[in-house]
């Protein structure tokens, strides 16, 4: 089989993301998908919750299948999580990294796609710097395999997404009333954008940016958030506060990053910043976290700081995704 161009895919996502019937098939992007059905998995989440210190909620759905890891990014958090996810329902999993695939030989992403595929890999988990490759694989995979975007440049990541708003909907219930500030390097950032995507579709009730000028965000890619300027304006009254870091890897030159103790005095968040927000207000961090750059070690673990719990819904959130797509799988395959 010759390898198609590893061009950017053209196919709107949604389009391929779902089977003909309207199920989930993949899972690359949150844009599109409606409240109600991440409202469904936030659910099938919460029912693969256990208390801390009980034994984790496991089940046999995904025994004899395989899970490929394939992180073309460096990843931890995420990695990690979804590979525990996928063992705790019974998959065999295999990671491939960069530094040790075919791909730093020259080997396409489809060849080896095509080469796991022979292996009978039936979920790809694909991280990539480029934008669209993803989607790319899932417009070639066989009809029986699925893929799920681990993060993508900066344009998505769509399980961050949703562990972000779970977090947010176990310490504050309803979305439709609550003010959420996200500051920091908004203009690179994937965790941004997917959380905004999630947040618009369960009709949070404001969604601020706040971001230096040469990480301010793409107005046209945010239409329904309050883009300002201020960080204190911004917090100011927030029930949740975000805090992202600066992503160094995105910038076009790296002498271009800001210098980061002049950051964190005009943009990080402090014990004093914070006290702006609601007094009950929750402050989250994707990770991995740039202390007294981004955000003030005393505040990262202080009592409002959600931090820990979105490593923990990270993988419930991933066991429900999985679960959920190999549901749709069975049943259409069956037909």
């Amino acid at each position: 089989m010759s390898a198609p161009s590893e061009a950017v895919a053209t196919t709107p996502t949604n389009d391929v993301q779902r089977w003909p019937d309207g199920s989930l098939r993949h899972l690359l992007t949150l844009d599109g998908l409606p409240g109600a059905e991440i409202t469904a998995l936030l659910d099938l989440a919460d029912s693969f919750q256990a208390p801390t210190a009980a034994k984790p909620v496991r089940n046999t759905s995904l025994d004899g299948y395989t899970i490929a890891n394939l992180f073309f990014e460096p990843s931890t958090r995420t990695r990690a999580s979804f590979e525990i996810a996928a063992k705790r329902l019974a998959a065999d999993v295999i990671n491939l990294d960069v530094n040790t695939s075919s791909r730093i030989k020259g080997e396409s992403i489809l060849d080896t796609i095509y080469t796991l595929e022979a292996m009978r890999c039936d979920y790809f988990v694909v991280r990539d710097a480029s934008v669209g490759v993803p989607q790319m694989i899932a417009e070639h995979v066989q009809p029986h395999v699925a893929v799920l975007n681990a993060g993508e440049a900066s344009v998505a990541h769509p399980t961050q997404g949703l562990l972000d708003v779970l977090t947010i909907r176990r310490h504050k219930g309803r979305f439709d009333q609550l003010v959420v500030a996200i500051v920091g390097d908004v203009g690179h950032s994937r965790v941004a954008r997917s959380a905004y995507h999630a947040l618009t579709a369960l009709g949070v009730g404001e969604c601020r940016l706040v971001a230096p000028g040469a990480l301010a965000p793409d107005a046209a890619a945010y239409p329904a958030a309050r883009i300002m300027e201020s960080v204190d304006d911004a917090l100011r009254g927030a029930d949740v506060v975000m805090t992202l870091r600066i992503q160094r890897e995105r910038l076009e030159s790296p002498d271009g990053a800001p210098d980061g103790d002049d950051y964190h005095v005009r943009f990080g968040i402090t014990a004093a910043r914070l006290t702006l927000a609601k007094p009950d207000a929750i402050l989250m961090h994707p990770g991995p976290m740039n202390r007294s750059v981004e955000i003030a070690s005393d505040i990262a673990d202080g009592p409002q700081s959600v931090i820990t719990e979105q490593v923990a819904n990270g993988v419930a959130v991933r066991m429900a995704v999985l679960s959920e797509i190999h549901r749709n799988r069975l049943r259409q395959l069956a037909k």
